[in-house]
């Protein structure tokens, strides 16, 4: 009963306010519209350069190039407007005509000048021929010896192109050269010789950007495979070699590279020029496919005697008219040659330690005046020793005396080799 009364209570309470306060309420209530007001845009600050002369205008130009800057906002401080457009001018011919970077990587300069009573605005902007990553991948190189080490990076990772900034005087010949005698000097890293296209900028100058074009008969993916199969085998194939003697170390990869490879003789007749395309012609040929010409006999050899930390070249000739490659070893402070191509196809003994006279008189051919001498005394004979018993066994003390000379012989032979 007294929970109905309250109830009732309530309820008559809640009836007032809204029959008097609300009503009291809403007699003051007032509707405001207010405009949006927009916030006007601040164009963010921009970094102000100030300079005075030429030589400060160029080399702010200069230094945003390098860092692949497209807008540049300058401030030059100079009375005459003649002066400064001038000036504009002659910095666009200079940085893209003249400058090795400029060249290299500017297709366009423009710039927009304002007068501010002491000085002029100039609004700079930069069109490039070039992308970010080409302009960063310019090396700075100053001896022969640091673009080998450049090309040797870029060859093994058969990049399509190879970009560096010199003083030093090439052209497309001598580049070529340098290509190529990092071919030949690493087998074990360069899988194919590529062709090249070598472009300079600017064309003439004491300071220059070399650009070179790489070119393969397959995919760079492709050779990135087969370099991954040339290391293996070079190394599996080092690890075979057997003897003693750093001489029969050298007859074990001779052997072991003969047994495994066959020689291409339709390649070797079609081949006509050193470093073609051809598989046949390089180590891979050797290793990976098992047959090959004179050169991937070549390659494969020194790419396992480098392996081994021998002393070995590879030369460059013609065999009875032929292309034709081989090698040279160092072996004991002589040099010698060895064709393990023909080694192949005519026997050891006809093209393993052979001298410069040895060559000749088998019609080989090649560059005599840049190439070390071969005239060592070591034979295949020496390293196998003399295993024929004689023509008649029955000879008694005449039989073995005739032995044991021609052991003294050979063994005074290797001490003196040795």
């Amino acid at each position: 009963m007294i929970l109905k009364k309250l109830k009732t209570a309530a309820a008559v309470t809640l009836s007032g306010i809204m029959l008097t306060g609300c009503v009291n309420l809403l007699e003051d209530y007032k509707e405001t519209i207010t405009d949006h007001q927009s916030i006007p845009y601040v164009r963010p600050p921009i970094e102000q350069i100030s300079v005075s002369d030429y030589d400060e205008f160029i080399a702010v130009i200069l230094d945003h190039i390098m860092e692949y800057v497209t807008d540049i906002h300058m401030l030059y401080y100079h009375p005459e407007e003649a002066y400064i457009q001038a000036d504009i001018q002659r910095a666009r011919h200079e940085i893209i005509y003249e400058h090795p970077i400029g060249a290299y990587a500017v297709a366009e300069i423009t710039a927009n000048t304002t007068r501010i009573v002491t000085h002029y605005e100039i609004d700079i902007q930069i069109e490039y021929k070039r992308t970010r990553e080409q302009l960063d991948s310019i090396v700075n190189v100053s001896t022969e010896q640091a673009i080998r080490m450049q090309l040797l990076r870029k060859m093994s990772e058969h990049a399509e192109e190879a970009v560096f900034r010199s003083r030093l005087q090439l052209n497309e010949e001598t580049i070529a050269e340098l290509v190529r005698n990092t071919y030949y000097q690493n087998p074990r890293n360069v899988v194919m010789l590529p062709m090249i296209t070598v472009e300079t900028f600017p064309e003439e100058g004491s300071d220059r950007v070399y650009e070179i074009q790489f070119g393969y008969i397959e995919s760079p993916g492709m050779l990135q495979h087969f370099g991954t199969l040339l290391t293996l085998y070079v190394q599996q194939n080092a690890e075979l070699a057997d003897g003693e003697t750093e001489s029969e170390v050298i007859l074990s990869l001779v052997n072991n590279l003969i047994e495994s490879t066959s020689f291409d003789e339709a390649a070797a007749r079609t081949i006509h020029a050193h470093g073609v395309q051809n598989f046949a012609a390089t180590a891979v040929g050797a290793f990976v496919r098992g047959t090959a010409v004179g050169e991937g006999f070549a390659m494969a050899f020194k790419a396992l005697a480098d392996e081994l930390g021998f002393d070995c070249r590879v030369v460059l000739g013609d065999f009875d008219g032929l292309v034709h490659a081989w090698n040279i070893i160092s072996l004991y402070g002589d040099f010698y040659h060895i064709d393990v191509a023909m080694c192949r196809v005519l026997g050891l003994e006809t093209s393993f330690l052979k001298t410069d006279a040895d060559l000749e008189e088998m019609l080989y051919t090649w560059d005599r005046e840049n190439t070390v001498y071969c005239e060592g005394e070591l034979t295949l004979e020496d390293i196998l020793g003399d295993d024929d018993p004689g023509e008649d066994d029955n000879n008694g003390e005449e039989s073995n005396e005739e032995n044991e000379e021609e052991e003294d012989f050979v063994y005074e032979r290797r001490k003196r080799v040795l």
